[in-house]
């Protein structure tokens, strides 16, 4: 690697404590260890990623891999200790696992965590397994609807996102999926919480299937500094964390058909408060909360009654 004053990167090139030896195994004992102590929550997997990517390999031939050359090693330093930092990795990598998808991510746009993963997995576990229609609300970088339209070979997709920023993202992402996943994904800019938006792209009583991953956290939550670097709008909703799913309930009322089913992921503290407003007016029957890996309250999931 030639540096701005063209010389050729060595050990000089490298960080304060990083190890001279291009070894894998040393490299990332190092990384692993300076990212636990700046408190990430999973520093050998970060920093077999970020080693991986500066390789150009898949993280699972680390395994087989001795030693890398100089300019990775360099590299990889750089990464390392702006990852300590505690900049997201999936910005640094440019990329976000989902299930079975790779999205991508950067500035502007929500990275989407390994919980949602769940309601992903629910969702698929109970859409109708012929053609069906399928919409995901603040679908944001497109995780649960590319997701589940790789999943779901017969359904149609309507992701629905407001910030135009995610929408780059969005629309990237699906984009890059092959055509018989990407053909039936419709990208739409709405704001899910207003009715007369939705409805010019979904018709009342439409979809079989509703997903939503809104903004859900109280504004006055300490958070990590990596949801720091995430969108604040894509986070954050009011004081209660409710601002958006509040209106959005009635929404949902409107375009799911009545037997269809919604799944709403939420903050672990307003779990009573999201079942509370499902059931109000009997819109919705059968509410049911669900719990994250770590046993938190993360979403809850309703039943469209007629009328």
């Amino acid at each position: 690697m030639t540096g701005a004053t063209g010389k050729i990167a060595g050990a000089s090139d490298r960080v304060v404590g990083q190890p001279a030896s291009l070894r894998v195994n040393d490299q990332l004992a190092w990384a692993a260890g300076l990212l636990r102590e700046a408190g990430v929550s999973s520093p050998l997997v970060d920093a077999q990623w970020l080693l991986a990517h500066v390789a150009d390999i898949d993280r699972g031939r680390l395994v087989i891999l001795d030693s890398v050359d100089t300019e990775a090693v360099t590299e990889f330093g750089r990464l390392v200790r702006v990852r300590a930092a505690r900049y997201p990795l999936q910005h640094l990598v440019g990329s976000a696992a989902f299930r079975t998808v790779e999205l991508q991510v950067g500035n502007g746009v929500f990275i989407p965590r390994p919980e949602t993963e769940l309601l992903a997995e629910w969702a698929i576990s109970v859409a109708p397994q012929g053609d069906c229609l399928i919409a995901d609300f603040c679908s944001g970088s497109g995780a649960l609807a590319i997701s589940l339209a790789t999943e779901l070979p017969r359904a149609r997709l309507v992701a629905v996102e407001e910030s135009l920023p995610a929408l780059m993202w969005l629309k990237r992402n699906v984009a890059a999926q092959p055509d018989s996943v990407a053909d039936r994904i419709t990208v739409v800019h709405a704001d899910v919480t207003r009715g007369s938006d939705v409805a010019k792209w979904l018709g009342a009583s439409s979809c079989d299937l509703i997903v939503a991953n809104p903004p859900y956290v109280p504004e006055d939550t300490e958070v990590e500094p990596e949801v720091d670097i995430d969108p604040a709008e894509a986070v954050f909703a009011g004081v209660d964390g409710m601002s958006v799913i509040d209106p959005m309930v009635s929404v949902l009322a409107t375009v799911c058909k009545a037997g269809g089913q919604v799944g709403i992921e939420h903050d672990d503290t307003t779990a009573d408060a999201v079942a509370a407003r499902l059931g109000d007016g009997g819109l919705f029957t059968g509410i049911a909360g669900h719990r994250d890996l770590a046993g938190r309250p993360r979403f809850a999931t309703a039943t469209r009654v007629e009328g």
